[in-house]
């Protein structure tokens, strides 16, 4: 059995739920999974905890993630390694990262951040999913750098990996793995059939939007809706399924229906004219 300890960073609220989960993965060496926020007594918590260190990983640079990674793997003296942090390695999709007996393997899941990683182990099925699943609740997309069709990308491939067990960075472990990720998958189809259902009466501003959809919720979490409710806007923009009116980022939005290309009669993005294919084809006639 894969050994597995949490320590809980004292970062409690709105985003991090009881705390960010700063994992220690294995025994002598250890690899330590997401150090957290830049707290002197927490960081010697997770050394005490973890003994010999041989590797420190970061899945994204969240402010509750990543600040504490550069002193923790210098005071362990452990290479680091990220996706985008300075101070690390860089860290490649599919690169195995080991320690003694202990084998991980990265893999990139863009979503809630352009840098997001998580961490396979396939032995045990073990995957450490950072803010792409948390224990409790729904992982935040916050554009342009966290971006829902990319999200659904990533989960989609943690689908594909089959895992049993997830350890998220916020909130209690997931012993179910796959029913998880298929749950965030359905919620955010879901979300999305809500954000239509609220455009079909004529043009609505993301507020007007979020007191509907969210009409349960408590008015704390509104601004995190409204950021939520504009990925899913962008990602149906891109699909032609709406459209923003206007210039200003708060106006309203409408339903579209999507195009066609004027030359080959397939779908393209937004309001272009032709697709990708064509658009080239066309420059490349007149070059």
């Amino acid at each position: 059995m894969l050994p597995v300890r949490r320590v809980l960073a004292p970062n409690p609220g709105v985003y991090t739920l009881e705390g960010t989960n700063t994992w220690i993965v294995g025994n002598e060496p250890s690899i330590v999974i997401d150090p957290g926020p830049d707290v002197p007594e927490h960081l010697a918590a997770v050394a005490r905890e973890a003994g010999p260190v041989g590797a420190v990983l970061v899945t994204h640079d969240h402010p509750d993630h990543a600040p504490g990674a550069v002193p923790f793997s210098e005071l362990v003296g452990a290479p680091l390694y990220a996706y985008r942090l300075a101070g690390a390695e860089r860290l490649h999709a599919g690169q195995r990262v080991r320690a003694g007996a202990l084998d991980l393997t990265a893999v990139h899941t863009p979503g809630h951040t352009s840098d997001h990683m998580a961490f396979f182990e396939p032995g045990s099925g073990a995957l450490f999913t950072g803010d792409a699943v948390i224990g409790r609740g729904t992982s935040f997309i916050d554009p342009p750098d966290g971006n829902l069709v990319a999200y659904l990308r990533s989960l989609k491939r943690m689908v594909e990996l089959d895992p049993r067990i997830i350890y998220p960075g916020h909130g209690p472990v997931v012993l179910r793995a796959r029913e998880k990720l298929l749950e965030y998958i359905a919620h955010r189809e879901e979300r999305e059939k809500q954000v239509l259902g609220a455009l079909e009466g004529g043009p609505r501003t993301i507020a007007e939007m979020v007191e509907v959809i969210y009409a349960d919720h408590p008015k704390d979490v509104r601004p995190l809706a409204a950021r939520s409710v504009l990925a899913h806007l962008l990602k149906l923009a891109d699909e032609g399924w709406a459209e923003r009116t206007g210039k200003a980022d708060d106006g309203p939005w409408v339903a579209s229906t999507p195009r066609t290309c004027q030359r080959c009669g397939r779908r393209v993005k937004g309001r272009a004219r032709y697709c990708n294919s064509c658009s080239l084809a066309m420059l490349q006639a007149e070059g």
